[in-house]
């Protein structure tokens, strides 16, 4: 029994030495783990300062405190007690579409930056929970300086810009470069 009772103590010292581990490479190199492929594939990220934006490029970003708290409402965002976003947020993993001076076209089939239109970009009318989605209203949409519009086209759920409308630049925190995705 108690030869029993110290395996069991090392494996348990073992895992949490290993969680420790883990935890400290993933905070010293910037680390974050993806769960959702509403922007890209689950995998694990490196945040990355985000210095000259360009785009197309997978971006973090934390929303504002009344689109956070409505997506921590309706359960599309988690919360955070280590998050630096308003309403302790999760931030966002979204990609960059739209830099100032861009054209935006909202078109409840598809959306077109600059005239480029993009697939499986249709904006949905309802969450996964059949609540109605509150949208941007259909038109074109000349991208202000200090805004972007975030955008992930792989779920029409998506939470992003087809639903909020433009960010302010500076909601944007770092870059997100992928290491290994699944």
């Amino acid at each position: 029994m108690t030869n029993r009772l110290h395996r069991l103590a090392a494996i348990f010292a073992s895992l949490a030495v290993a969680t420790v581990v883990v935890a400290i490479v993933f905070e010293c190199f910037d680390l974050r783990l993806a769960f959702t492929d509403s922007s890209t594939p689950a995998g694990i990220y490196q945040m990355r300062p985000a210095i000259r934006l360009s785009r197309g490029e997978l971006v973090a970003a934390c929303l504002p405190s009344d689109i956070a708290r409505f997506a921590i409402a309706r359960g599309y965002l988690s919360v955070s007690p280590f998050s630096d976003c308003p309403e302790h947020a999760a931030s966002i993993g979204k990609l960059l579409l739209a830099l100032p001076g861009d054209e935006v076209e909202i078109n409840p089939d598809f959306i077109s930056i600059n005239g480029q239109r993009f697939a499986h970009s249709a904006t949905a009318v309802r969450d996964s929970g059949g609540r109605s989605l509150p949208r941007v209203p259909v038109g074109n949409f000349r991208v202000s300086p200090g805004s972007v519009w975030l955008f992930g086209f792989n779920d029409s759920r998506s939470f992003d810009s087809r639903y909020y409308g433009p960010l302010p630049l500076s909601s944007v925190q770092s870059a997100a470069v992928p290491l290994l995705t699944w």
